[in-house]
C-alpha cells in the first residue's frame, strides 16, 4: 500500500490561534506514516479575518503539500467540507476540524481500520467536555435525527472521519445545495468502523457551533435526509379531518335528539384558527422542500472560489457545482 496519497481536509474560520499546533501534529503523523503513505493538507477558508488565510499562505510557500481554497464569503461548515472533498485527490480522505478537539493522532488508527477494508472510519465521541445543557441538547438532536432519518445515522459521530476514494466518488454524484454529510454518507450504505475517543474542550479560539448553529445544522439534516416530516404532515392533516368529521356527527346527533345547542361562535372561531394553523404548518413544510428543489433546478453553486494556493482550481470546477469568482 506504499505511496498511496492521503488527503487531510480541514475547513477553517478564524482558527489562527490553533494552526501552528495543528500543523505540527499533522506533520508528526505524516512523518510516522511516511513509509506507507504520502500526505496532502487541504484547507478551505470561509473568509477568516484573524490572519488565518495569511498564515496558511506562508505555510504553503514552505510546505508544498499544503493546499488551500478561499471562498468569496462564509458558505458554512458542511459546504466547506464538501468543496474540500471536490479538490482532494487522495486514495482516502480524512476530514478534521482545526480546533484540535479531534486529536490528529487518531488518524493513524483510522488508517489501520482502512487497511482492514473499511470504507468509512468515523470518530465516535465517547464523552465530551462541555456544559450539561449543551451535551443533553446534542444527545437529543442526535436521537431525533436518527429517528426521523430515512437512513440510520450513527449517534455521537460528527465529521471527523476517513472516507475511501470509492465513497467520495459516489458522494460527488449526489446533487444537493444544502449538504448534510453525515446523512449523505449514511445513505450510501458503506460499512463503517467506529473509533471511540473523548473530545476535550477547545483550548484556543471561539467555537463556531453555538446552539443556534447546532439547531440550524440539525434542521438541515432532517430536511435534507428525511421525508418523515412530509409524512407526519399528511397524518396530522388526516387526523384533523377525522376529528372534524367526528365532531360534526356528534353535533348532528345532539341536534336530532333535540338538544338546545348554543350559538358556538367562540368554538367555531377556535376551530377555524386551529385549522388555519395546521394548514400554515403544512405549507411551511412543503415550502422548505420546494425551496430545495428550486435550488437544485437553478444549479445554485455550493461555493464561489476567491483564491487558491498550490492548486490549479480550474480543472476541479467540473467535479461539482462550484464556481470561481
Amino acid at each position: 500500500m506504499g505511496n498511496q496519497l492521503i488527503s487531510i481536509c480541514i475547513p477553517v474560520l478564524n482558527e489562527f490561534a490553533n494552526l501552528t499546533e495543528l500543523i505540527e501534529r499533522l506533520n508528526a503523523v505524516a512523518s510516522q506514516e511516511s513509509s506507507r503513505y504520502e500526505f496532502e493538507f487541504i484547507f478551505t477558508d470561509n473568509q477568516s479575518d484573524d490572519g488565518t488565510w495569511e498564515f496558511i499562505n506562508q505555510l504553503s510557500i514552505k510546505q508544498k503539500n499544503i493546499r488551500a481554497i478561499r471562498f468569496t464569503k462564509n458558505i458554512g461548515h458542511q459546504k466547506s467540507i464538501l468543496t474540500n472533498f471536490s479538490f482532494a485527490t487522495g486514495d482516502a480522505l480524512i476530514q478534521i476540524d482545526a480546533d484540535l478537539q479531534d486529536p490528529p493522532e487518531l488518524i493513524i488508527e483510522f488508517l489501520r481500520r482502512w487497511e482492514k477494508g473499511f470504507k468509512v472510519v468515523s470518530g465516535a465521541r465517547f464523552d465530551r467536555s462541555e456544559n450539561w445543557f449543551k451535551k443533553r441538547y446534542r444527545q437529543f438532536g442526535y436521537a431525533l435525527l436518527d429517528r426521523l432519518s430515512d437512513h440510520p445515522i450513527t449517534r455521537n459521530v460528527g465529521d471527523f472521519r476517513l472516507l475511501d476514494r470509492r465513497v467520495i466518488n459516489e458522494l460527488m454524484k449526489l446533487k444537493t445545495t444544502e449538504p448534510f454529510l453525515r446523512g449523505m454518507i449514511s445513505k450510501l450504505g458503506f460499512p463503517e468502523s467506529l473509533v471511540q475517543y473523548t473530545r476535550p474542550d477547545r483550548k484556543l479560539g471561539k467555537s463556531k457551533f453555538n446552539l443556534r448553529e447546532l439547531t440550524k445544522l440539525g434542521i438541515g439534516g432532517i430536511f435534507g435526509n428525511s421525508t418523515v416530516v412530509l409524512r407526519i404532515s399528511i397524518w396530522i392533516g388526516m387526523a384533523w379531518l377525522v376529528m372534524a368529521a367526528l365532531g360534526a356527527i356528534f353535533y348532528i346527533v345532539l341536534k336530532l335528539l333535540g338538544a338546545q345547542l348554543p350559538q358556538g361562535l367562540v368554538s367555531t372561531l377556535v376551530i377555524i384558527f386551529i385549522g388555519f394553523g395546521i394548514n400554515s404548518f403544512m405549507l411551511g413544510v412543503l415550502g422548505i422542500y420546494i425551496t430545495r428543489i428550486i435550488s437544485l433546478i437553478g444549479n445554485e453553486p455550493i461555493a464561489v472560489i476567491s483564491e487558491t494556493l498550490n492548486l490549479d482550481h480550474k480543472k476541479y470546477l467540473k467535479r461539482s457545482n462550484l464556481k470561481n469568482e
